[in-house]
C-alpha cells in the first residue's frame, strides 16, 4: 500500500521562501555597491581632486543645510570652568615665520580699487564680544574653547558695509596668501562669529593665528581662517583651500 505524500509544514515553507529573498537582496546590494564604487572611483577627479558624482552630493548637502539655517541658532556654550587647559592647534598653514602687528594690517576690500585699511586697535576700539563653545575638528576631535573679539555683525555696521553684507560670500586670506577660505554671508552673520583676537582672555598665541582669525562656531575648524590679512566680498564662491583638496566646501555643523 503506497503511503500518502508528506505536506511541509506552511511555517517552515514561509521561513525558507523569506531565507531565499533576504540572501538574494543582501546579494544584490553587495554587488551594486561594489559596482557603483568601482564607478565612482574610476571617475576622474575635477579640479578640486573630488569625482564629480561626490562634488554633487556635496552640493546638494549644502543646498539642503541652507534651507534650514537660521542666524538665529546659537551654537551650544559652556562655562569657562570647561574650557581646555590647552587649546589644542588645527594647522599651520599660511603661519609661516612670526608677525609683529607693527606691519601687520586688515584689508578690506569694499570694490575693486577700495580697500579699507585697518590696525588691530582700530578692532579692539569696537565691543568686545565673548564665546565658550565646543571647537570641532574634521580630523574628528572637539574641545571647549574661550575666544574673544569683535563680533562680525558688529563690525559690518561700524565699518557701513551694509552692502557688502547683502552679498552671498566673504572670503579671506592670509597676508602671504597660502591659505583662504570663504563661508556663505547667513553663518557670518550668526551673533557668535568673531574676528578674534583673544585666547582664554590673552592675546592669540602666533600658532593660533596672531594677532586675528575667524572664530565661526557654526562650522568646522577648516574654516576658522587663522591670521587673516585680506577680506572680501562676492556672489560667488571664494576660493577655498581645504575644498579645493576635496573637502566640503560648506562644511557646517
Amino acid at each position: 500500500m503506497n503511503k500518502a505524500p508528506e505536506h511541509t509544514d506552511p511555517v517552515q515553507r514561509e521561513i525558507t521562501r523569506r531565507t531565499i529573498v533576504s540572501f538574494t537582496i543582501f546579494f544584490i546590494c553587495i554587488a551594486s555597491g561594489i559596482y557603483l564604487f568601482s564607478r565612482l572611483y574610476s571617475e576622474p577627479q575635477s579640479a578640486d581632486k573630488v569625482q564629480p558624482t561626490l562634488r554633487k552630493v556635496l552640493v546638494a548637502n549644502e543646498k539642503l543645510f541652507s534651507l534650514f539655517y537660521s542666524k538665529t541658532r546659537l551654537a551650544k556654550t559652556f562655562k569657562k570652568s570647561d574650557v581646555a587647559i590647552k587649546a589644542r592647534v588645527n594647522g599651520g598653514v599660511g603661519m609661516e615665520g612670526t608677525l609683529d602687528t607693527v606691519i601687520w594690517r586688515l584689508k578690506v576690500v569694499r570694490n575693486p580699487g577700495d580697500t579699507l585699511i585697518l590696525t588691530l586697535n582700530d578692532l579692539k576700539a569696537l565691543p568686545k564680544t565673548e564665546v565658550v563653545f565646543d571647537f570641532k575638528c574634521v580630523e574628528g576631535w572637539s574641545q571647549v574653547t574661550y575666544w574673544g573679539g569683535v563680533r562680525f555683525s558688529d563690525f559690518l555696521k561700524k565699518y557701513n558695509l551694509v552692502a557688502q553684507s547683502c552679498k552671498h560670500y566673504v572670503g579671506m586670506t592670509t597676508p602671504d596668501g597660502t591659505y583662504y577660505v570663504g563661508n556663505d554671508m547667513p553663518s557670518m552673520l550668526q551673533p557668535q562669529t568673531l574676528l578674534c583676537y583673544e585666547l582664554n582672555g590673552k592675546p592669540l598665541p602666533q600658532n593660533q593665528g596672531y594677532p586675528l582669525r575667524l572664530i565661526i562656531p557654526v562650522k568646522y575648524g577648516i574654516k576658522h581662517l587663522k591670521r587673516i590679512g585680506t577680506m572680501f566680498f562676492s556672489n560667488e564662491k571664494p576660493a577655498d583651500y581645504w575644498a579645493e583638496k576635496g573637502y566640503d566646501y560648506y562644511s557646517g555643523l
